[in-house]
């Protein structure tokens, strides 16, 4: 009985440790999600060090359900070039929307940047209104997560084929928590410490140099969200 015990939680670290390492690699790449955290995380007047964890909640809900859709044999959806031309329309819009919000806010002085001045105010006195969904970072971070097409297809192929290699099912319960608990904090390990680095670096700027940041960060966003909604379409290697 004992010795089992060992057994299971051996596995289980290991299974923990290497989606760890698999997540974290990925996290650390740059891509759209990053992105977004840095400008939620530099632009929250109190608490944007804690930007990342919301982040990753929402990113986190998200791959519940693809993980929850892979058990049940979807897979072969993620890999079918239909299916990953639309995410990449629709998430390449909705990455031009966001990029470009972003540098209008900049440019008519809407981007709160309370830590170095009173936010502005419209013609009413009121503080401007954002986008609800893109606001709210749980929500913000699965619309982001979603809206990118290559982050379906790492699931449907890396992630899917981590799933296979280490036996995770619903049956072996302990493997597949392990699996998701690494995942998600290889991927909060490093979006914390992005958020942090954003949230208390941009404040030692003055206020052209935050925006002239947000507005590098807007334009990656809208070159991504070109790509995103072009590459499909000149990638060929992906199954019909």
């Amino acid at each position: 009985m004992e010795h089992d015990l060992i057994i299971r939680l051996s596995t289980f670290w290991v299974i923990f440790s290497f989606s760890f390492l698999v997540a974290l690699t990925g996290a650390m790449s740059p891509g759209p999600l990053l992105t977004y955290t840095i400008i939620k995380s530099a632009n929250t007047g109190s608490r944007g060090y804690l930007m990342g964890l919301w982040v990753i909640i929402g990113h986190a809900i998200l791959e519940v359900g693809v993980i929850v859709l892979l058990l049940l044999g979807f897979s072969f959806a993620l890999k079918h070039i239909f299916v990953v031309r639309g995410i990449g329309l629709v998430g390449g819009v909705i990455l031009l929307y966001f990029g470009i919000s972003v540098i209008r806010g900049v440019y008519h002085g809407t981007i709160s940047d309370s830590f170095v001045s009173p936010p502005a105010r419209n013609s009413q006195g009121n503080l401007p209104s954002e986008n609800r969904i893109m606001e709210n970072p749980v929500l913000g971070g699965m619309v982001v997560s979603m809206s990118n097409p290559y982050w379906w297809v790492w699931w449907a192929t890396i992630g899917l084929a981590f799933m296979v290699q280490f036996d995770i099912s619903f049956n072996q319960w302990p493997s597949l928590v392990a699996f998701f608990l690494g995942h998600e904090a290889g991927d909060l390990a490093w979006y914390l410490v992005v958020s942090a680095l954003a949230f208390f670096g941009l404040r030692r700027l003055n206020r052209k140099a935050y925006y002239a940041i947000l507005v590098c960060c807007g334009i990656f966003m809208i070159l991504f969200g070109v790509f995103l909604g072009i590459s499909p379409f000149l990638d060929t290697g992906l199954g019909a």
